[in-house]
């Protein structure tokens, strides 16, 4: 991968990053551009995603404390799993190829990814919000895939398979946070 900034603002990436081209991602590399752009997306999906939960806990009357601390608690599981998701490609990306990205390359390409996480705010749709929230989630991985795949320069199946470690784990605790909000 060539070492160069993403041409154009926080938008213009969103919108490649969401179109799942492998040129964009295989570009994507390690800038402090580039870093403050992944990072911005990761930081944006953490809210949006903080924002659907907030509706939801205002509507079942949560208390002030208890709304605040799940709304922490919801932020900081999208950020938590982007590390450790991004540690675990990582990890296995280097069992694999002796020569690959470092951890750092890797959550540029891998924080563009969560750029469908951005769009999270509409699970405040009624009767949506959950098949949203999944359509959501595997619309970032398939982000991820790609971007393992040109980051890596692997085959689909095998940055697929690398991908499909992590996210499970990342999912399930997503969901333990949800589940103990509802609590």
């Amino acid at each position: 991968m060539r070492s160069r900034d993403i041409k154009g603002n926080l938008w213009t990436v969103l919108r490649k990053a969401l179109a799942l081209n492998g040129d964009f991602y295989e570009h994507a590399q390690n800038t402090p551009k580039n870093q403050r752009i992944a990072r911005t997306i990761v930081i944006l999906a953490a809210v949006s995603h903080t924002l659907g939960s907030a509706v939801i806990l205002v509507i079942n009357r949560a208390t002030l404390p208890i709304l605040i601390f799940s709304l922490l608690i919801d932020a900081l599981s999208v950020v938590v799993g982007y590390y450790f998701w991004t540690l675990t490609i990582w990890k296995i990306g280097q069992w694999l190829k002796r020569e690959s990205l470092t951890y750092r390359e890797l959550l540029i390409p891998i924080g563009f990814s969560y750029a469908p996480q951005v769009l999270n705010f509409l699970t405040l749709i009624p009767l949506l919000g959950r098949p949203i929230e999944l359509l959501l989630a595997i619309w970032s991985l398939l982000a991820v895939i790609v971007a393992v795949r040109q980051g890596l320069d692997i085959k689909t199946r095998w940055a697929a398979l690398i991908c499909l470690v992590g996210w499970p784990l990342v999912q399930v605790a997503i969901g333990f946070v949800q589940v103990y909000k509802s609590s």
